[in-house]
């Protein structure tokens, strides 16, 4: 399936070809088509939207996304902004709380929307909190600016680089550990910091944590009414506003086609790209691409339940995400087994309550939710999702008699349904080492880009690496 632009661009305008219609790509095109380019977008699957997608996976009247759920980032996205995508349809909707963190005895630490609330309910690390977070969280555009950008470059706020770079290389477990006294702020900061998909005792981790809670606490970690697929769908409003043209199950397979095209874009990772014909790269950048390495994968769960979860502590169903592990020794032993290859008992489950802000997730009293766990690369054990379960169940019990249904995708489905995934990698790379900083390009070659979570800066629904490479594109064809 074709679907066409409205408006028309100029015979003689440059032409760019896009593979790939996730966030990233079609990012890319709404910025090209707005510069006056033509540009032809072209998707494998019959759905846009790549990993941001959403569809009635448990039944008519429900609704879950396949991929990402809540997205700090993309509310502050700079480029999502800058498109306008509240303008074509996008919607985002917020809960209560951003995030929790429930313990075994019923109590729970809270991500407010706002730096002095969290702080005040972590009592004696109310201060501790905000120094750690006090400057990011306030001066969050500005980070933003500089972060969500390659590092090799001068950062537009150096100060601020600087500042947030002192603590941000820390590993997070060695920063909270030094920060705070309690074990509610531990978890909180720990959890935030495993979204990295990394162990929170390797160094830099502590960016993630300090990241995703000055987020939370300032723009919130709202989910997109009507489902991720929103987000997707006002991007691609913006391709076809300006005359872009989206090409709907049409999978690439050689780029010698697009001989013509002043620019290919490819929203794929290096694994992907390796498997192209006609790739027009050096031999350096395809050994670069053979050394790109893969994390961790996710193993996850789709939920449609009877009626809430029923937390131990109420509260906690009034937050959008849940860290479910425990403790902050158990959060680093959940992700150190699955780092080395094994699965952990305790997993670090993150659970998503998309209907404490969007109702239409499910009708007549029942409620969908979105769970995976950290597992080892390629993991397809069932027993995966007994653990997380489990998990839930340990914090919320009765969580199992409500489940109605109960959808599972193991990290090799997770990549037959969107080969980005690659064994189940949802960060399109690791994040630990080198590669937590220093991404793949945006240009690999004359005419040829990048734009994935392999790029920077990295993996989310923000559109910044398919920001990058347009601004490459543009840049070479000033």
């Amino acid at each position: 399936m074709t679907v066409k632009g409205t408006s028309e661009n100029p015979q003689n305008s440059k032409q760019a070809v896009i593979v790939g219609s996730g966030p990233n790509g079609l990012t890319a095109g709404a910025l090209l088509a707005q510069a006056g380019w033509q540009v032809d977008i072209y998707e494998a699957s019959p759905h846009l939207g790549g990993a941001a997608r959403s569809q009635a996976l448990l039944g008519e009247g429900t609704i879950s996304d396949l991929g990402a759920a809540a997205h700090p980032f993309g509310i502050a996205s700079p480029v999502f902004s800058k498109l306008g995508l509240e303008e074509h349809g996008l919607k985002w909707a917020h809960s209560k709380y951003p995030m929790a963190h429930p313990f075994d005895d019923g109590t729970a630490a809270f991500l407010h929307h706002g730096l002095e609330e969290t702080a005040a309910a972590l009592g004696d690390d109310s201060r501790h909190w905000k120094r750690v977070h006090g400057s990011v969280t306030k001066n969050i555009d500005k980070h933003l600016e500089n972060i969500l950008g390659p590092v090799l470059r001068m950062p537009p706020h150096p100060m601020r680089m600087l500042q947030f770079g002192a603590a941000a290389m820390w590993p997070a477990r060695t920063l909270a550990n030094g920060a705070f006294e309690t074990e509610a702020a531990r978890a909180l900061f720990n959890g935030s910091a495993v979204h990295a998909i990394t162990p929170p005792d390797r160094p830099l981790t502590a960016a993630f944590g300090l990241l995703f809670n000055a987020l939370g606490m300032s723009r919130g970690w709202p989910v997109a009414v009507g489902g991720t697929q929103s987000i997707a769908n006002a991007l691609a409003a913006v391709v076809e506003e300006h005359g872009g043209t989206i090409h709907l199950g049409e999978p690439i397979e050689d780029l010698g086609r697009f001989g013509k095209a002043d620019a290919i874009i490819l929203n794929l990772t290096p694994a992907q790209v390796l498997r192209l014909k006609g790739v027009d790269v050096s031999e350096s950048m395809k050994h670069k691409m053979k050394k790109w390495r893969y994390g961790a994968a996710s193993y996850k769960i789709d939920f449609l339940l009877d009626g809430p979860i029923p937390w131990k502590n109420p509260e906690v169903a009034n937050a959008t995400t849940v860290h479910v592990c425990g403790s902050a020794d158990e959060i680093r032993l959940a992700e150190a087994e699955a780092a080395a290859g094994r699965i952990p008992e305790r997993p670090f489950v993150l659970v998503c309550q998309q209907q404490a802000a969007d109702p239409t997730r499910a009708r007549e009293g029942k409620h969908v939710v979105w769970a995976y766990a950290h597992v080892p690369q390629g993991f397809v054990d069932k027993r995966a999702g007994v653990l997380i379960a489990n998990q839930i169940e340990r914090f919320a019990p009765g969580f199992q008699d409500r489940i109605i249904h109960a959808v599972t995708t193991d990290a090799t489905q997770l990549e037959d349904w969107n080969p980005n995934l690659v064994g189940g990698d949802v960060a399109a790379g690791a994040t630990d080492k080198l590669q937590a900083i220093v991404r793949m390009p945006s240009k690999l070659g004359p005419k040829t880009y990048m734009a994935s979570g392999s790029n920077a800066p990295g993996g989310g629904v923000h559109g910044m690496p398919g920001a990058w490479a347009a601004r490459a594109v543009l840049a070479d064809h000033a």
